[in-house]
């Protein structure tokens, strides 16, 4: 059911212009369990809010979890009918000769763009994803400039892309934090490519390749997401697990081997869901309150929320929540429907947790002329 802390909601007219800011990190009742990796995240796909994070900020080489990205154009362009699944294509020289891993495309077969992104996500082939970028963009040099202008429109402040694989190339670097922008992006914007990230094992071309995320056998809620290995990236993992409406996401980059980095995302996900509540504030449209607008038609508009809006916090502490709420002021017509007109700001004894942008909820026009300058007056006294 969704959390509804009224009596906790204290109203400041203040005025309010500049933007909001993103998520806070949740405060922490139980301190998370020591991660032996290089750099570790922790986040909660719902409210988007950080569990933990240790060198999220560190640039480091990202392996194969570049793929992901290479894998998010690709059903972008299957979304925009540029690409469709059962479309065929014949392996370029370049895919074929591509080192590392590989799901061993026959380069005398043409192979379909389905089949391809089963080799690039279960199998992390090479050859799949230079061939996926060569099909999507004309070759893999345009395809990265795609890429590089993807991860700047999504908020991947430190990444750079050199290539569409992951394979060591200078200058190609990202963080676990911007790595979590991306996995979030494919859970969010294309749940119904999501499941390939579920399988175990791919046959083609007559040879059967196992996904090499371990967490898929040992958690029966982990449903993704992918693994990455180079010498200097060290081993990889990024692992998501949903148990009933919750959804966990772990980053761990720079783990000692195969095995190591299985276990400590394991341990962030259990962490997680054994010590934090995620629970809905407020739902879509539902309105919160209603504001103080000058020279409109009405003089006030109701306010709300254009999504459902959910926080992450130690468990059994939703009584604890404060919530703010700070309002443009002077608010003054003319409104549009989803026109921001103030933030609600939550804390946790007395620690920030969150801010949520409020919007206008309809449309607010003028009023009469006389109205307006009946109000310009009450404002210049005011």
């Amino acid at each position: 059911m969704p959390f509804f802390p009224r009596a906790s909601l204290s109203f400041a007219l203040v005025f309010f212009s500049i933007a909001v800011s993103s998520q806070n990190a949740v405060p922490a009742a139980v301190p998370p369990p020591p991660i032996a990796a290089k750099a570790y995240l922790l986040i909660d796909i719902l409210s988007g809010q950080t569990l933990v994070a240790v060198n999220a900020d560190e640039p480091r080489e990202p392996a194969s979890l570049t793929k992901l990205m290479t894998a998010y154009l690709v059903f972008h362009a299957l979304k925009d009918k540029e690409l469709t699944p059962s479309q065929m294509a014949k392996l370029s020289e370049k895919a074929w000769r591509a080192e590392g891993s590989r799901m061993f495309i026959d380069p005398k077969k043409a192979v379909s763009v389905d089949e391809l992104l089963h080799g690039e996500i279960v199998q992390s082939g090479n050859d799949a994803a230079i061939a996926l970028a060569e099909m999507t963009a004309g070759s893999e040099e345009s395809f990265v400039e795609r890429m590089n202008r993807e991860a700047a429109r999504i908020g991947m402040k430190s990444t750079r892309f050199v290539n569409a694989t992951g394979l060591p190339a200078p200058q190609q670097v990202s963080t676990a934090a911007d790595l979590g922008l991306i996995a979030a992006a494919i859970i969010r914007d294309f749940p119904e490519y999501y499941p390939l990230y579920s399988i175990k094992e791919y046959r083609y071309n007559n040879i059967t390749q196992s996904n090499r995320n371990r967490l898929l056998w040992s958690d029966p809620y982990v449903d993704g997401m992918k693994t990455g290995f180079t010498d200097g990236a060290g081993y990889c993992l990024i692992a998501s697990a949903k148990r009933g409406p919750r959804r966990l996401l772990a980053v761990v980059l720079g783990a000692s081997s195969d095995a190591a980095r299985a276990s400590e995302a394991q341990k962030l996900l259990n962490y997680g869901f054994q010590f934090y509540d995620t629970v809905q504030l407020y739902q879509n449209g539902t309105q919160v309150s209603a504001l103080k607008v000058w020279k409109g038609t009405s003089d006030s508009v109701p306010a709300g929320f254009v999504a459902d809006q959910y926080v992450t916090l130690p468990k059994g502490q939703a009584q604890s929540l404060k919530l703010t709420l700070e309002a443009v002021e002077p608010l003054v017509a003319p409104i549009t429907q989803g026109q921001r007109v103030g933030v609600v700001k939550v804390t946790l004894d007395s620690k920030p947790v969150g801010e949520y942008p409020l919007v206008a909820l309809v449309d607010l026009p003028l009023a009469s002329l006389f109205g307006r300058a009946w109000d310009t007056m009450r404002l210049w006294l005011k």
